[in-house]
């Protein structure tokens, strides 16, 4: 599996599931404006705490040079 295709749909998938949970957030007057806030700074950062302590979204680590 290449884990940068992975993160190339993670990014977008984010931001607009951010989006989508804050606009239903204004619309219902209920509180997944709160929640919608955490995916989409980290699509827009490409920072995700998820990916940390999974280690799915990890970047293959590049080779040391000696």
């Amino acid at each position: 599996m290449d884990v940068n295709k992975i993160r190339k749909i993670c990014r977008p998938f984010r931001i607009v599931l951010g989006l989508g949970l804050i606009a239903t957030g204004f619309i219902t007057g209920t509180a997944w404006f709160y929640l919608g806030i955490i995916p989409l700074i980290a699509g827009l950062t490409n920072f995700c705490p998820l990916c940390i302590i999974t280690k799915k979204c990890d970047l293959p680590e590049s080779p040391k040079e000696s």
